[in-house]
């Protein structure tokens, strides 16, 4: 018997716009997020992704380019703003 695999956590890696996710169990390390944006995936950088290198899009295609699914996208931190009457009613409470 061998000893148990540990389960990596996912590592998010976020801004206001978009967060990539990153779950290493899933990586086959194939390098194409490297080498279609190597300004944002940069395995021998710490952390290795620079998540504010490129515009959002272009981050979302190239995730979406990963062929093991390690990689995913998510919101960003940025909360949408309260719509106007929203914002008056709970300033009058």
């Amino acid at each position: 018997k061998g000893a148990p695999m540990r389960k990596e956590a996912a590592v998010r890696y976020g801004n206001d716009v978009v967060t990539v996710i990153w779950t290493p169990a899933l990586c086959v390390h194939s390098g194409i997020c490297a080498r279609g944006l190597p300004q944002v995936f940069d395995p021998r950088r710490k952390p290795w992704v620079a998540i504010d290198a490129a515009p959002a899009r272009e981050i979302v295609e190239q995730v979406a380019r990963c062929p093991s699914g390690a990689l995913a996208i998510a919101p960003g931190r940025r909360q949408p703003p309260l719509p106007r009457q929203a914002a008056e009613e709970e300033s009058e409470s």
